[in-house]
Parts: C-alpha cells; sequence; structure tokens
C-alpha cells in the first residue's frame, strides 16, 4: 500500500488524496479477503471510476447554450476552443464564437483560423475591446441567427486575479442578462503535464468565478493525469474532456472507466 501510495503521489494524484485511494483499497481488500493482484489492480480502478463519475456531460440542453472557456495562457485553450467546436458542429448544433481573450491579437487571429477550420461563425473585435462587449454582440448574433451554442474565449490573466475576476463577474452579468435561463458551461482548460500547479490553478479559477468542468489537455505526452482525481477530490469539478493530440479530432468526451484503466498501464 505505501509503494501504491508512492506510485499514486508520483502520479500527481497529491498526498490527501492519494492517502484516501489507498485507505478505501485497504478497506475493500480486507472486507472481501482478497489477495490477488490482479483483483486488488481490479479494485483501485474502480475506486477510481467512482471517484471520477459524474457530471461528465456537458450541458447544452438549451437553445442557445454558452460555454465559457477559461484558463491561463499556453494551455491550449483556443485549440480546445476549436477543438470543442467541431465536435459540436460534427452532432449538428450550430455553433458561434466569441473572441472574447481581446488581450491579445494572436489570441483573436487564432480563434479565426479555428473558426474557418470548424466551419463555425465568429463574433471578434479588434485587440484591446471589452471582453464583455464582444459576448453581448455574440450573444445577440446568436439570438438572431439561431445558434445552438455560444463558445467564449477568454483572457487566461492569473497573475493579475483582481482584474481576471472583475472582468469574469462583468462577463457573468452580462450573460445572466441576455440568456437568463440558458444552459451555462465554465470550462477551464488545464495542461496535465503542469501536475500540482494545476490543481493551483484550478483552485483559483473556481474562486473567481466557479467552474463547472474541466478540460485537461497535453494527455499525450508523458503527463501522468492523476491531477485530475486531485481536482476531483479536492474541489469537486468534474473533468469532461480530455486533449489528446494536436488534430482537430483529438478532443475527446471524458471516460472515467477508461481513463482509470490508462491511468495504471502508464504507471506499472
Amino acid at each position: 500500500f505505501e509503494e501504491l501510495e508512492e506510485l499514486l503521489v508520483m502520479g500527481d494524484v497529491g498526498v490527501p488524496t492519494a492517502r484516501k485511494i489507498c485507505e478505501e483499497l485497504r478497506v475493500r481488500v480486507k472486507k472481501n479477503g482478497i489477495t490477488d493482484p490482479a483483483e486488488i489492480n481490479g479494485l483501485l480502478e474502480e475506486i477510481i471510476t467512482e471517484m471520477l463519475s459524474g457530471d461528465e456531460e456537458l450541458d447544452i440542453s438549451t437553445k442557445p447554450s454558452i460555454i465559457l472557456v477559461i484558463g491561463v495562457n499556453g494551455v491550449g485553450k483556443t485549440t480546445t476552443i476549436g477543438k470543442l467546436a467541431k465536435m459540436l458542429s460534427n452532432r449538428g448544433k450550430k455553433v458561434m464564437l466569441a473572441a472574447a481573450d481581446t488581450f491579445r491579437a494572436a489570441a483573436i487571429d487564432q480563434l479565426d483560423i479555428w473558426a474557418q477550420r470548424s466551419g463555425c461563425e465568429i463574433i471578434k473585435q479588434g485587440e484591446g475591446s471589452d471582453p464583455a462587449a464582444v459576448i453581448f454582440d455574440a450573444i445577440a448574433a446568436a439570438k438572431a441567427r439561431h445558434a445552438d451554442v455560444i463558445i467564449c474565449d477568454t483572457a487566461g490573466r492569473l497573475h493579475n486575479k483582481k482584474h481576471l475576476m472583475d472582468e469574469l463577474a462583468k462577463i457573468n452579468r452580462i450573460i445572466d442578462r441576455e440568456l437568463p435561463d440558458a444552459a451555462k458551461e465554465k470550462l477551464l482548460v488545464l495542461d496535465a503535464t503542469t501536475g500540482q500547479n494545476a490543481v493551483n490553478q484550478a483552485e483559483q479559477f473556481r474562486q473567481a468565478t466557479g467552474i463547472t468542468g474541466i478540460v485537461l489537455t497535453k494527455l499525450d505526452g508523458t503527463a501522468k493525469g492523476g491531477v485530475v482525481l486531485a481536482i476531483k477530490d479536492g474541489l469537486g469539478i468534474p473533468v469532461k474532456f480530455i486533449g489528446v493530440g494536436e488534430q482537430i479530432d483529438d478532443l475527446q468526451p471524458f471516460d472515467a472507466e477508461s481513463f482509470a484503466k490508462a491511468l495504471f498501464v502508464k504507471s506499472e
């Protein structure tokens, strides 16, 4: 069990969560009198699946629904939006993108490219414009053109937390005023390779704006992904999607069971 705890901590699960998993495993092994390592492994997968289950589905039940995508620069936020737009378009949804990361001209250009790739309309203004105004425009356009889903890119400036919180609060006010009954998702994009740092980011963004789900990117390389457990257990935020590559179809809906299996294939 100590070895397992070490493995879990090395896999970015974090000490409190690793301890909790081992405790639970100990209880179940004892209760069922299990000695076979393969069966113990099966129990472990079961515990992790249970921990990660619930709320993986994206709520886009209203027309329009709105998805705010949040995250610091460099985690693959804009790429994630492009992939998500493509995925929803493939499901027959009419998607509109809002370029509300107006802090960087590059972010607007990048989103524009993804809009073309995924065949979605984009609402944008120039660099330095008011993000809330962009979202206001996008909502108006979505209503006029009967879009199903609006996906909003936002600036990821955690180092200036006060500014970020104010900006997100203003955006939220506009959304609540213009779309009071809409299904709203706030997805936080995290880079799996940053380990515990990702957990800290999740905590800070949760305080700033409330998060309904996580997209974990860069899981294709050496990233261990245990950070998902730390976030779900510590903060109660479910993972909704994982990014496993650079291609437009490399965003997958999160599946707790297959994730639990993969976690141990990697760590063995």
